[in-house]
């Protein structure tokens, strides 16, 4: 029960962190090029989708919370038994935990994004000035 439950939480960790991409693709990808330019945009674009997967996924599996499915209670000796109430709250669980992961992972990414478009913007109008 518990490799299906591992299972069912990467599988799902893993669908929401590639529609996470699949909406990102486009905004990161014109950031991207009025930042740095056409020539290594697609390299770090796709080092961005990347990021965002793995990001998702390993938000969304969170490994040392499921082991106390497998690891005895240190009080009880006791497992701790995957009912169907538990299985929901796994899922909800996954799927909150990958969209909070890449959440902060954007953020980061156009924080920094928004001060180099500053710095870039400001290097333009210097270059139109003088």
């Amino acid at each position: 029960m518990f490799l299906q439950l591992l299972l069912v939480n990467f599988l799902l960790a893993a669908a929401v962190a590639a529609v996470v991409v699949l909406v990102f693709r486009k905004p990161v990808r014109a950031v991207l090029h009025r930042i740095i330019g056409e020539e290594i945009q697609s390299a770090w674009s796709r080092y961005v989708m990347f990021a965002i997967a793995v990001v998702g996924v390993s938000g969304g599996v969170r490994l040392w919370e499921l082991g106390r499915y497998i690891t005895p209670d240190k009080e009880t000796g006791k497992v701790l038994e995957l009912t169907h109430d538990r299985w929901v709250l796994e899922i909800y669980s996954t799927i909150v935990g990958a969209l909070q992961a890449d959440t902060w992972m954007l953020l980061v990414f156009f924080l920094f994004a928004l001060i180099a478009f500053v710095v870039v913007k400001g290097f333009e109008l210097k270059r139109h000035a003088g």
